[in-house]
């Protein structure tokens, strides 16, 4: 979880003390927010956390295009497989 009162610095104090502050992300596992003139400008974050939520939004993004397929089936928005196979194979220039 970020901690606002630790995790939100400036670039300034980042350049000064990168190795400290790359340490204490690792050890963390939070991003840290650098601000320029006060203003939140970018976000720091170690590889593996960054890999992690990379994972996540992929499977948000499966779950979602799932759901979006089940609320078709149940308004009715089908076609036969037949019908869905022979335009995917005319779409794609396949002969039978």
């Amino acid at each position: 979880m970020l901690e606002i009162t630790k995790d939100i610095n400036s670039l300034t104090n980042f350049k000064r003390n990168t190795t400290q502050y790359l340490q204490r992300i690792k050890e963390s596992g939070n991003p840290l927010i650098l601000t320029v003139n006060g203003k939140a400008e970018v976000v720091v974050q170690d590889a593996e956390s960054y890999q992690k939520l990379l994972e996540l939004v992929d499977r948000i993004q499966a779950i979602e295009g799932i759901q979006a397929g089940l609320n078709s089936v149940q308004e009715g928005r089908t076609f036969p497989a037949k019908q869905t196979l022979t335009k995917l194979k005319q779409k794609h220039g396949i002969s039978n």
